[in-house]
């Protein structure tokens, strides 16, 4: 735990790097799952090419799935005391929760990406859905065990 700072502060901090390490997991494994799971839908892709369609778009999306990776487990951190559960199921919980309520919204990704026409369609897409899924029960896993750890849980 960061003792320096004030204790909000330092959970926060401690679950951001427990979400980034989450994400970094999920983006070890992507590659991975995109060859057994027969979709190519990929997170790193849908993220780097809202940006840039050129050469840094794998750079730019791993910096943005990282980031957010550390967005939401700074804010699992300041609820994981409540929740339920050992660590690693308080932390695969919350990313289902994410996976499946965001999931609806690749309609709009279908419909508005400025990359829709390079990215596998995902509105309607099980084998996507299922990666997805895989990849937050990584993500999630990684979270909790590593934010409680780093909180003294």
């Amino acid at each position: 735990m960061l003792r320096s700072m004030h204790p909000r502060t330092a959970r926060c901090t401690n679950g951001a790097l427990a979400g980034a390490a989450g994400a970094v997991a999920w983006a070890i494994v992507q590659p991975l799952d995109k060859r057994i799971g027969g979709s190519r839908y990929d997170d790193v892709e849908l993220l780097g090419k809202a940006i840039t369609r050129g050469p840094a778009w794998p750079a730019v999306g791993l910096a943005m799935h990282v980031g957010n990776g550390a967005a939401f487990g700074a804010t699992y951190a300041l609820a994981a005391p409540r929740l339920p559960g050992p660590p690693y199921i308080r932390g695969l919980g919350a990313a289902m929760a994410e996976n499946f309520g965001l999931w609806p919204l690749v309609r709009l990704t279908d419909r508005f990406h400025p990359a829709r026409r390079e990215l596998e369609r995902l509105s309607g897409n099980r084998r996507a859905l299922a990666q997805a899924t895989w990849r937050h029960a990584i993500f999630g896993v990684v979270l909790g065990a590593v934010e409680a750890r780093l909180n003294d849980q």
